[in-house]
């Protein structure tokens, strides 16, 4: 069976079409990112690669290639012993390696002389990358948007899993980037993705959308935890609609208690992540904060870091850069039962 070569553009358009998306680059690689779906049949591992590469340089490219062939033949047997042997004949993968070289073409290779179906990746990864940064200067403008904006504390994430729930088209942003927006939204022992898999992650989300309905989004800021939202799907959610979502505060601080239970039953961490408001809020003021939350009054400490800091913060920035704000499509209000975010969903759902 013959080796299909397909183009980045066509391939990304019809990946639903193949049984399997396989990358054959190292592991390390892969977890950086790669092709939504994909798994790792790594030709040559990482440490299989410093050592060809080593060899490359210090004794000569052939030797080195020898060695390469060796060990990505014996990965090769591996992978297909492990996870080709149940495939039937027109089983259809496409595989791709850095830039569609030897790594994948020596892959294909093997399962084309099966009889497998297989399409190869045009340049790779490589290629891949370059198709999703472009798609993401396009892409987002095709969407009508509808921002979910609200205080820190009001739920809005927690309605946004009502609205999908429901059927809506929800980006979740803060979902795809593994953090909640703030000093204290990174959870601990869940590190964020990558910069790189953060865009295949919001690229991926965007193309299974439908132009012909509305996309909703929380208003979030230029970056979430380290990672930045791409820059015209920032500018198309600033020029959107807006919805306003109100909780009463001390709802907001049981929410809080709830979703960062973490933070309350590990108080020494929680005073960790203080820190780093030290610069805004003074050393005096952390220290107080501190304090209290070690005496175990931290219901009391988040209390004031909506009322002192979040709140004046959040209002400043959602009036600087969300002018649909001013004028809201709605004012959602509820009070923290499920019974009453059930019902502010379904009347979002109806704008």
């Amino acid at each position: 069976m013959p080796i299909v070569s397909i183009a980045a553009d066509q391939a990304l358009s019809r990946l639903a079409s193949f049984d399997a998306v396989i990358d054959a680059r190292s592991e390390s690689e892969y977890a950086e990112d790669r092709l939504p779906g994909a798994i790792n049949w790594p030709t040559l591992t990482d440490a299989e690669r410093a050592l060809v590469g080593t060899e490359y340089k210090q004794v000569s490219p052939f030797e080195a290639r020898k060695r390469g062939a060796a060990l990505a033949a014996r990965n090769i047997a591996t992978h297909i012993e492990r996870e080709a042997m149940d495939k039937p004949k027109d089983w259809t993968p496409l595989v791709y390696c850095w830039r569609g070289g030897q790594r994948s073409g020596s892959l294909a290779t093997v399962l084309s002389a099966i009889g497998f179906r297989v399409h190869l990746l045009e340049g790779g990864y490589r290629e891949y990358r370059r198709a999703v940064i472009a798609a993401l200067d396009e892409l987002p403008q095709r969407f009508r948007y509808r921002v979910v904006c609200g205080v820190t504390g009001s739920g809005k994430s927690r309605l946004l899993q009502r609205l999908a729930e429901r059927g809506l088209q929800v980006l979740d942003l803060e979902g795809l980037a593994n953090h909640r927006g703030s000093v204290l939204g990174l959870v601990p022992g869940s590190p964020q993705p990558g910069q790189k898999q953060f865009e295949s992650r919001v690229w991926d989300a965007l193309r299974r959308f439908d132009p012909a309905r509305p996309v909703i989004v929380e208003s979030e800021s230029k970056k979430v935890g380290d990672l930045r939202v791409p820059e015209k799907l920032i500018e198309c959610m600033r020029a959107s609609p807006c919805i306003q979502l109100e909780l009463p505060l001390e709802a907001r601080v049981q929410l809080l208690m709830d979703e960062y239970d973490f933070f309350v039953r590990d108080t020494e961490t929680f005073c960790q992540r203080l820190d780093a408001l030290r610069v805004l809020r003074g050393h005096e003021v952390v220290n107080g904060w501190q304090a209290s939350a070690r005496a175990g009054l931290t219901r009391e400490v988040v209390r004031d870091l909506l009322v002192s800091h979040y709140d004046p913060i959040y209002r400043q920035s959602m009036k600087r850069n969300f002018a649909g704000l001013a004028q809201p499509l709605a004012v959602v209000e509820w009070d923290g039962s499920e019974a009453s975010l059930v019902a502010a969903a379904r009347r979002v759902a109806a704008l």
